[in-house]
């Protein structure tokens, strides 16, 4: 029988006249992985901190077993500025015997990328006070789960971890003995870890068991069963569940018979984007030409990026955008942008940027565009605009989509002044949508916003005709909103993955185990022979039929779609089927060839 770790009986905390909690009583026990969801401000974070007894509660009380040992990860790190790295993360621990240590190799290796910290100019003996942010926030869970603990408490663990991180993070939590209590918007990380949800909701919390999609069917069910009068919430559950269960892989652990109650909740909502249609809308609002690069050069700063870079973004493509950080994934962005500002007149270092000439692009950066902290919310969307065309017929007015974007009535009347980061966040995605462009580049959209504002950001986008790239560290949101996935592996090249992130987590994987494994606490490995090189000629040459490659097993996956779609219309009638396959048994032969070919040049290039 697991034994209790945590209980949490009757609590209630209320902020001004506002009851966050009221009356929640919730229990953790050994064994227990469980992640925690809802809206911004719901008070996710006041139950965990409460949790963790890092704060009162205003009526109820929580109990710790004895002689719990608990790790908190909190959004603010209390590590010492004038320390370093090493003696925060490692404390008095020689060379040899944390070096010996596969638990610390392993964290340090996950988090930082080597045992040598490549990241960091001085390695473990960097001092902590000049880093960022972000930087800080690893360095404080590389300390945290190196130490041991019975209970793990980590809010937003996933902020500033690329895609290979969150990975590791993942693998890294699903092996230990811990029980465990998250906060996170990412969804993906939520479904590999998580076996328990805690729904934060008006002041109660519902329990669910599973991960994130068996929450996502469970919580569907339950609004429909109810007959909420939240029916726009309920479809866009309902959105979800069928891209769950038919456009990503199917995650859920519940047995056959829920699995059918899910499959027949969603038989009558369609796919979450009609790509032909929205194609056509494209091609109508901006041409054949959007950002044609040719043999360009990015660089940022004295740092090369990319180089002999020759590509294309289409009308309708949907791009996601991988890559380790600091391989120039939002400098590529900011290289198109400035090109598109000047009408092409601004170009890279090396190479032409062709635009065209109707692109009207929309580029949300990282940063959290300043706006006039008096204007009310409505005020600073309609500065913008009053109305908005979203394609496909769909209209909507400034305070429509403010509610769509969980501003309600008497939200849009609040000072900008006085809205949280999360909140400012959505404000700005809202304003860009509002200026109708028809070329979107999102750098990390999902900072700061919740799930539910993740999922209506979803629903906008599935109809919006146009080019679109997103740069992100949540593998959900890219899977759900583009229809390929490019990355950027740190050789200054930009490849396509026709497998998506699974194949980028895979490369990367090769590479770490292909790699010289960095130096530390000054000891020296014996040099490798130096690799036969490959002549600029023939890598240029290589990267074009790369490239050339990539286009047409494009084209390819296309045709297999359409095929497998004819094939299913015409189940009926054997002699076409009969065709039909054989045509695209010839495809698939030719495909397998063309990726042999692009595994050959990928080395090349």
């Amino acid at each position: 029988m697991a034994v209790n770790l945590v209980n949490v009986e009757q609590v209630s905390k209320v902020y001004g006249t506002r009851a966050l909690l009221d009356g929640v009583s919730l229990g953790v026990s050994e064994g227990d992985r469980i992640g925690v969801v809802g809206r911004n401000g719901d008070g996710k974070t006041t139950l965990i901190r409460m949790l963790a007894k890092l704060e009162e509660a205003d009526t109820g009380r929580v109990t710790h077993n004895g002689g719990l040992r608990l790790g908190v990860l909190t959004q603010h790190d209390s590590l010492d500025p004038k320390a370093t790295i090493r003696h925060e993360v490692i404390g008095d621990l020689a060379d040899h015997e944390w070096a010996g240590s596969a638990k610390i190799r392993d964290v340090l290796t996950g988090l930082f990328g080597g045992l040598g910290l490549p990241g960091f100019e001085h390695g473990l003996d960097t001092v902590i006070a000049p880093l960022s942010g972000g930087e800080r926030r690893r360095i404080a869970l590389a300390k945290l789960l190196i130490a041991e603990q019975d209970l793990i408490v980590l809010d937003e663990p996933t902020n500033h971890l690329d895609v290979e991180g969150i990975s590791w993070l993942a693998g890294h939590l699903r092996a230990r003995r811990s029980a465990l209590v998250c906060v996170t918007h990412d969804r993906w990380f939520l479904d590999q870890v998580c076996t328990r949800m805690w729904d934060v909701q008006r002041g109660s919390v519902h329990e669910y068991e599973g991960g994130y999609s068996d929450y996502v069917f469970a919580r569907a069910e339950r609004e429909r069963i109810a007959a909420t009068e939240e029916s726009k919430r309920q479809n866009l559950m309902r959105k979800e569940l069928a891209w769950l269960r038919r456009g990503a892989p199917a995650r859920t652990s519940k047995p056959r018979y829920r699995i059918e109650a899910a499959n027949e909740l969603i038989a009558d909502v369609p796919p979450p984007r009609d790509t032909s249609e929205l194609m056509k809308f494209a091609n109508a609002r901006l041409g054949k030409t959007v950002f044609d690069l040719e043999d360009v050069t990015v660089q940022a700063g004295p740092k090369t990026l990319l180089t002999h870079l020759t590509w294309q973004l289409g009308p309708g493509d949907r791009i996601g955008l991988v890559g380790v950080n600091g391989a120039g994934k939002t400098s590529l962005l900011r290289a198109l942008a400035e090109a598109s500002r000047s009408q092409g007149d601004v170009q890279p270092a090396e190479g032409k940027v062709v635009v065209g000439k109707t692109v009207k692009l929309a580029y949300l950066s990282q940063e959290v565009a300043e706006l006039n902290p008096n204007l009310r919310v409505l005020e600073a969307v309609q500065q913008v605009r009053d109305r908005v065309d979203l394609g496909k017929g769909r209209e909507m007015t400034a305070g429509q989509l403010c509610e769509q974007f969980g501003f309600a009535k008497e939200k849009q009347w609040t000072p900008v002044g006085d809205l949280s980061g999360g909140e400012r966040r959505r404000l700005q995605i809202l304003r860009l949508l509002m200026d109708e462009p028809n070329v979107l580049f999102l750098d990390e959209p999902t900072n700061d916003l919740d799930i539910e504002t993740l999922t209506q950001l979803e629903d906008l986008l599935d109809g919006w005709p146009g080019s679109m790239i997103v740069i992100s560290h949540d593998r959900f949101f890219i899977e759900r909103t583009t229809d390929k996935v490019m990355a950027l592996l740190g050789d200054r090249a930009l490849r396509m993955l026709p497998r998506g992130i699974d194949e980028y987590i895979e490369r990367r994987q090769r590479m770490e185990e292909t790699a010289t494994p960095a130096s530390f606490a000054g000891s020296s490995a014996p040099k490798a022979a130096p690799a036969e090189t490959v002549s600029p000629q023939a890598a240029r040459a290589a990267k074009k039929e790369l490239q050339k490659v990539e286009r047409q097993l494009e084209k390819m996956s296309t045709k297999e779609t359409s095929l497998h779609a004819q094939i299913a219309d015409n189940a009926t009638d054997f002699e076409k089927v009969a065709k039909l396959d054989a045509e695209l048994r010839e495809l698939v032969a030719e495909r397998d060839v063309l990726e042999m070919r692009w595994l050959e040049l990928a080395e090349d290039a």
